[in-house]
């Protein structure tokens, strides 16, 4: 799981340049036409917590707790997405890439094993009961 997380917040930094630059057209477009939507501010933050998650996910990809805070920010990223969504269509995308996302990062953490000293800990009091 750990190259999985690795992967995936390499994705999320290079995606988040591409989000952002597409967010910024869009805003202008919504500024342009004048139609009150904010999906182009939407995705600007959708693509920083993406930015966020990714670096986070790669710098704490070892762990469990750096895993449950990415898949937390991915998750808030999907849902500002999906709930701002409008002429820029392109958000939904990539509100369901952050779900989908969410579901590695919290899934990987879940599965992730303890660390080896409370095994051996374990092992311990099962040998002094003998």
């Amino acid at each position: 799981m750990k190259t999985a997380k690795l992967v995936i917040g390499i994705i999320s930094i290079v995606l988040f340049g591409f989000i952002v630059f597409q967010s910024c057209v869009a805003g202008l477009g919504n500024v342009i036409s004048d139609n009150g939507e904010t999906s182009g501010s939407a995705g600007v933050f959708l693509a920083l917590c993406m930015l966020i998650a990714g670096i986070v996910g790669i710098a704490t990809r070892k762990g469990t707790a750096g895993g449950f805070v990415s898949g937390g920010f991915y998750a808030v990223g999907g849902i500002v997405g999906i709930a701002n969504y409008g002429s820029y269509s392109d958000l939904m995308i990539w509100s369901i890439v952050c779900f989908v996302f969410a579901i590695v990062f919290i899934v990987g953490s879940i599965m992730t094993k303890r660390p080896a000293a409370k095994t051996q800990d374990a092992e311990k009091t099962e040998g002094s009961d003998k």
